[in-house]
């Protein structure tokens, strides 16, 4: 049984709290970020990331992961948290403060998105060609990006694009996806074999008249390693 909603009191004016989401995942060959058309104001007919308000009794964590099923429909994603966005202008309807989150998926692992609760229509946007944005969501977007970027020298967080078998030239395109450059075939194989990130599967894939390219897999050990 649910407890019963408290009601609060202070002599102080404090600001709201909302969750808002950048979902990115790799199709085609570009970056791209899920969006929704705002159907309220303000903004109404706006694109904006998935988010909303945090009930007065409800976890952040919990916030974040049921706004964005709410509103795109999709649920069960490794959301992790991005930073705190607190501009005093930032929502013209009161003093709200956002927790940004992001996450980074593969394309053939989703569901079909679809519009619910306050959203009028929700859909994937190519990173270089995003609309305008409501309230700081570009500053969010831009963040998320940049995080993304600094984690890939760092860390497996490349790998949660990729399916469980893989080959080295998907793997480098996708480096270059996030990066926006293209980067030296020999050496990032040379530097991710040296990493020791990548097993064989002891399958090939024939790409053509291309000599057959192996295929690879994360190591077990490091694919839990993939947001941190």
């Amino acid at each position: 049984m649910r407890a019963p909603r408290q009601t609060f009191s202070y002599p102080y004016p404090h600001p709201a709290v909302t969750t808002d989401v950048v979902v990115f995942t790799i199709h085609d060959g570009e970056l791209n970020i899920l969006l929704v058309k705002r159907a309220n104001p303000p903004f109404a007919g706006c694109w904006a990331l998935p988010g909303g308000f945090l009930d007065i009794d409800e976890d952040i964590d919990t916030c974040a992961a049921r706004e964005l099923e709410e509103e795109t429909g999709l649920g069960g994603l490794y959301l992790e948290q991005l930073y705190t966005f607190g501009k005093t202008q930032r929502d013209p309807r009161e003093r709200v403060i956002s927790i940004a989150y992001y996450a980074l998926v593969p394309l053939d692992v989703l569901a079909t998105p679809h519009a619910a609760s306050d959203a009028a229509d929700v859909g994937w946007h190519r990173f270089d060609e995003l609309p305008t944005l409501a309230f700081d969501h570009a500053d969010i977007v831009h963040m998320a990006h940049q995080r993304l970027v600094a984690k890939l020298d760092y860390s497996t967080i490349a790998f949660a694009f990729m399916p469980e078998s893989f080959t080295l030239s998907e793997l480098q395109n996708v480096y270059e996806i996030l990066l926006r450059q293209p980067l030296d075939k020999r050496n990032f194989r040379k530097r991710i074999l040296s990493l020791d990130l990548v097993e064989e599967t002891g399958r090939q894939r024939r790409n053509g008249k291309h000599r057959p390219a192996r295929e690879y897999r994360a190591r077990s050990a490091k694919r839990v390693e993939i947001i941190k």
